[in-house]
């Protein structure tokens, strides 16, 4: 593997299980499985930023949540900084810890709303067998300062914050221990514009000061243009397209990327470089189609769509998408 890559993953698949009735039980009828993440595969280097945009239900949060081992893919596997780290588990784990850490959506419901600041930022340092609190005070302080709180925030709680100090406190015990790289699962959704600005500012710093490598996961396309180096775009589990952020952005050859992308508000009308519309509805997860999954509502699909399912390939400098007419349709627009 080229030593530049820090994480990748390899066709990895998650499925869940849904409950069965006491019928489906009695009749032994196979367990039905929502396709939640379906063969992805993808690298981050070392120091960047990678977005990952896709509508809710995309699987977007449940591929963070592997890449940060808090569910363990159904098959594939998850590689970090050369070591296969699928199955780790016990102690190996919780050494493992130390390079990736996670920051969730929402910090109202991941901060313990009974204990200070120190000791939700500090419990990482504590799990790691640091137990002499006056060390843990002082550490904990740096990090505050890095995310841009003051000292005194040790002995407050979470209550006394506003949501963007929340989710620095989030940030800060994300980085405590140092790590490597960080999965920021919607950081910046619960915040207002102003906020989100201000956190997505203080991301980039530490990202350059301490050379973090971010798995970024957004539906804020706004933001993601603004962080992120790389892009890969998410559908009903799948990867539709991946490439260098401003290639994306600018040259969507996938026609879902493109419906994603002039979802965006424009404040001139006049200024959109494409119009495009999707109709239909959204596929269920639990039995998908055959074929392209965006065929239903993609006014381009042809018979081929329906039936043979497009994998990633390569348009040149690193720009890959799963379609196959990419290249007869990079310059449609729909009125």
């Amino acid at each position: 593997m080229d030593d530049s890559v820090l994480f990748s993953s390899s066709h990895v698949v998650k499925y869940f299980a849904l409950q069965r009735s006491i019928t489906e039980t009695l009749s032994r009828n196979s367990i039905k499985k929502v396709h939640a993440v379906d063969d992805v595969s993808l690298q981050i280097r070392r120091g960047e930023v990678m977005g990952l945009i896709g509508e809710s239900g995309s699987g977007k949060t449940t591929f963070g949540w592997m890449a940060a081992k808090l569910l363990a893919p159904t098959s594939g596997s998850v590689v970090y900084d050369g070591i296969d780290v699928t199955y780790l588990g016990g102690e190996e784990l919780r050494r493992w810890r130390h390079h990736v850490q996670i920051v969730f959506q929402d910090p109202i419901t991941s901060l313990n709303p009974r204990l200070k600041v120190w000791r939700i930022v500090g419990e990482p340092l504590m799990a790691a067998g640091i137990t002499e609190k006056s060390k843990i005070i002082r550490k904990v302080e740096e990090v505050l300062l890095d995310v841009g709180l003051p000292e005194r925030s040790v002995d407050l709680f979470p209550h006394e914050f506003s949501g963007g100090g929340r989710q620095r406190i989030s940030l800060a015990r994300a980085l405590i221990l140092d790590p490597e790289m960080l999965v920021l699962d919607e950081p910046t959704s619960a915040l207002d514009v102003a906020v989100q600005a201000q956190i997505l500012n203080r991301l980039i710093e530490l990202q350059k000061d301490r050379n973090l490598t971010y798995l970024f996961i957004s539906h804020n396309i706004g933001a993601v243009r603004y962080i992120s180096d790389t892009v890969a775009i998410m559908y009903l589990g799948k990867v539709m397209e991946v490439g260098k952020v401003t290639d994306v952005m600018e040259r969507p050859l996938h026609p879902y990327t493109k419906a994603l992308l002039v979802s965006v508000p424009v404040p001139d009308p006049g200024r959109r470089k494409f119009r495009f519309r999707i109709e239909g509805e959204i596929p269920t997860l639990v039995s998908p189609p055959p074929g392209c999954r965006f065929a239903g509502r993609c006014p381009f699909a042809q018979d081929r769509c329906r039936t043979e399912e497009p994998f990633l390939r390569s348009m040149g400098d690193g720009h890959t998408v799963a379609c196959h007419f990419a290249e007869t349709l990079s310059g449609e627009r729909i009125g």
